[in-house]
């Protein structure tokens, strides 16, 4: 695992890669060899930034790569405090950076920078889509937006080292992988859905079809390792055990791949799964799960990721715990690198 004080690059999604080269008192950010932005910076008390140079970059692109680096290579720091000539525009309107009481001065939180969806979503089909409530399965919700295609989330986790990116499930390339995990000892312990590959297909046909859940594979450097499920709680089984609100989503969880067991690959993915739920639909004010409540090892798991056990209840078919996180709580404590 690297160690990110000592990190010299940080790649993007969009394929490029953002270069530095920092000092106690300066900090110069290039992009694909060519340069973005030069700063100066204070450390004591707390981290102030003064731009020393643009070299003729959009702001906001460069000032948007400056905050990503100073809060990806240290996720204890909350924010970050700009001395700028000029209002930032561009960079208020979206949230990057906020105004203070002090003129000429501005800050970016570390709990807003990571809710700006790019570059890490995809396209995002349901940000912006309108509310009507309507009537399904004798449940009262939103209507949901049309479910997208392809990859969803992607983005370098600095202190693995790897990439960390979701798609949705392609049934016809991902039918025997699935059926492999689902058919392991260890997964069907939990899981309970070993079968044949034409179980496993309708199993996920039906899924497909159903507007409430999305189907997800997790993969770290584009090797599928897991799969996840992830559901508007609202139109789900788990609703009437809980107030569930208009927005909040559901997840289940399955880790196929040995090699991408442990706790810190545990804190990459669940981290970039959650995040891209609260991205996926700024309405979004909580994230739930229902695992086992025998399932000492994930609930452990999800309350190092700022979970919290609500309750244990009963499904038909097993004990479970409730385990919820809040938007709020997710971001305030955000350890995103």
């Amino acid at each position: 695992m690297p160690n990110l004080n000592h990190l010299t690059a940080l790649a993007l999604p969009t394929g490029n890669s953002l270069v530095a080269d920092e000092t106690e008192n300066r900090l110069s950010l290039s992009l694909e060899g060519q340069p973005l932005i030069q700063l100066r910076l204070t450390r004591e008390p707390e981290l102030h930034v003064q731009v020393e140079e643009r070299f003729g970059r959009p702001d906001g692109q460069a000032f948007w790569a400056a905050c990503y680096w100073l809060l990806a290579s240290d996720p204890a720091r909350q924010h970050l405090t700009w001395h700028l000539d000029e209002a930032p525009t561009a960079a208020l309107l979206s949230g990057l950076l906020i105004s203070t009481e002090v003129v000429g001065q501005y800050r970016c939180e570390r709990t807003l920078f990571w809710q700006l969806p790019q570059p890490w979503l995809g396209t995002s089909l349901t940000s912006n889509y309108p509310q009507q409530m309507v009537l399904s399965g004798g449940k009262r919700h939103p209507l949901r937006p049309m479910k997208p295609r392809g990859e969803v989330y992607r983005r370098f986790d600095a202190r693995l080292g790897a990439w960390i990116s979701l798609r949705t499930v392609d049934i016809e390339h991902d039918l025997a992988r699935f059926n492999r995990w689902q058919n392991s000892p260890r997964v069907a312990s939990f899981w309970q859905e070993e079968g044949s590959l034409e179980q496993h297909r309708e199993y996920l046909g039906k899924l497909e079809a159903d507007p409430h859940t999305l189907t997800l594979i997790g993969c770290f450097d584009d090797q599928p390792f897991a799969y996840f499920e992830a559901y508007w709680a609202k139109e789900d089984r788990i609703a009437p055990f809980y107030d569930a609100g208009d927005y909040d989503r559901g997840i289940h969880m399955l880790v196929g791949e040995e090699n991408h067991r442990g706790p810190h690959k545990v804190a990459s993915w669940l981290s970039a799964l959650v995040h891209y739920l609260f991205l996926d639909d700024p309405r979004t004010q909580r994230v739930v799960a229902e695992p086992r409540a025998d399932n000492a090892k994930m609930i452990g798991h999800m309350q190092n990721q700022g979970f919290y056990c609500e309750k244990a209840f009963d499904f038909p078919h097993k004990r479970a715990a409730l385990m919820a996180l809040g938007r709020e709580r997710f971001f305030d404590r955000c350890l995103l690198a």
